[in-house]
């Protein structure tokens, strides 16, 4: 038995899959930025806050690090609105990649806050900075140099995880290649397609995060 390849009836929905990479990308970029302000707040409250809070965030990372990410999905979707709050499927996937990366980016953050040497931490105050001039100057940047690496691929995880979200129609990539699937019946056609997608959006988002680290993040030179 032999089979014929007809890309052409792939290629033919083209707007379609440049649509939903194109959310795909946006969905994505929203997540690693809101889920970075979490996670560099959760760190801090782990790193430096009382103990009833560090419990809970621990609590929260245990949850999130061991459970499935289509279940936290299906709980944002299905389960909120049984509590009166219901969201739209796309809002849903946006609430779910957040806490979930959020809860990785904890845990990253954290190991990179304390690499850092107590003495430049001294050293700060010895020079009457406050606690949070002491972290944004201090330690953050340090912190991310060293974890940048972890975080990055961190976020091209979660750009991958967001084809999951296809299970609750949100409007991305994986979602469109479903759409398109139905309807034109190639199945290997319209996967293999979308997994090219995928890697080409993975070399942009490396290749952005390595633009920003030789921007801002390298570290000069000594000679």
């Amino acid at each position: 038995m032999t089979y014929e390849f007809e890309f052409g009836e792939v290629f033919a929905y083209w707007p379609e899959l440049a649509a939903g990479a194109a959310h795909t990308l946006v969905l994505s970029t929203l997540a690693m930025a809101i889920g970075m302000v979490v996670a560099v707040l959760g760190a801090l409250a782990k790193t430096s806050g009382p103990v009833w809070l560090r419990w809970i965030i621990d609590a929260y990372i245990e949850l999130i690090r061991n459970t499935p990410f289509l279940i936290q999905i299906f709980l944002i979707f299905f389960g909120l609105p049984s509590i009166g709050l219901r969201l739209s499927p796309d809002a849903a996937a946006l609430t779910a990649l957040v806490v979930n990366v959020g809860a990785y980016g904890i845990e990253i953050i954290r190991a990179g806050i304390e690499s850092i040497d107590g003495g430049q931490i001294e050293a700060g105050r010895s020079l009457g900075m406050k606690p949070l001039q002491i972290f944004r100057y201090v330690v953050l940047k340090p912190a991310i140099q060293a974890i940048y690496p972890a975080l990055t691929s961190q976020f091209i995880l979660l750009m991958l995880n967001s084809s999951v979200c296809s299970a609750i129609a949100a409007s991305e990539l994986t979602a469109a290649a479903g759409d398109i699937q139905s309807r034109n019946f190639r199945s290997f056609e319209v996967y293999l397609v979308v997994t090219g997608i995928y890697f080409a959006l993975s070399v942009v988002l490396w290749s952005a995060f390595a633009g920003i680290e030789q921007a801002f993040l390298r570290k000069p030179s000594r000679r």
